[in-house]
């Protein structure tokens, strides 16, 4: 999904896109997690799901999850649920 300059995408936005993309059901992706669809749907709601869910999001749905900053040195600190080797 290609948004606007200046557009910001909300994390329950993202997740719904990604949900469609999968093909998954957001009350099958809660499942998935350990959590109620209803006890997901509102945290959703809230957008209070937390960065450790959003890996655990990438994870289930086979996706990479990556948060960073680039510094203006260039370099990159991040996290991801990608397995390092």
């Amino acid at each position: 999904m290609i948004l606007a300059a200046g557009e910001v995408m909300r994390t329950s936005e993202l997740i719904k896109s990604l949900c469609k993309e999968k093909k998954i059901s957001q009350a099958e992706l809660a499942r998935r997690m350990g959590q109620t669809p209803q006890n997901f749907n509102k945290k959703l709601q809230r957008e209070t799901i937390t960065t450790e869910e959003l890996m655990r999001i990438g994870t289930e749905l086979g996706v990479v999850f990556e948060q960073s900053y680039t510094l203006e040195t260039g370099v990159k600190l991040s996290i991801s649920n990608e397995s390092k080797q």
